[in-house]
């Protein structure tokens, strides 16, 4: 999917319709403290194997790709919902 660099939109914080900066949004690092993340590093160390059996099947067609929109008068960002898509371009159309 090919999408703009910049594209006209309501900004909820302007009220109203504004030139708008399209940002793919990037995973930022999993934190070390969190429950889940130190129940999965008890649940591998040691010795053994893995101890979650690879999922089974093909990989899905698609996967959602969350879309960032900066407002480039106010430069406040705000999130739409997300679009599933094999690939995304920005700045080719």
């Amino acid at each position: 999917m090919k999408l703009p660099k910049k594209v006209k939109r309501f900004c909820p914080n302007c009220k109203k319709h504004t030139l708008h900066e399209i940002e793919k949004v990037k995973k930022k690092k999993a934190s070390e403290l969190k429950w889940g993340q130190r129940r999965f590093r008890r649940a591998t160390s040691g010795y053994g194997g893995f101890p979650r059996p690879k999922p089974k099947g093909r990989e899905k067609a698609s996967k959602r790709m969350p879309i960032r929109f900066r407002c480039l008068e106010c430069n406040r960002r705000h999130h739409s919902p997300t679009i599933r898509t094999k690939h995304l371009e920005i700045g080719e159309r």
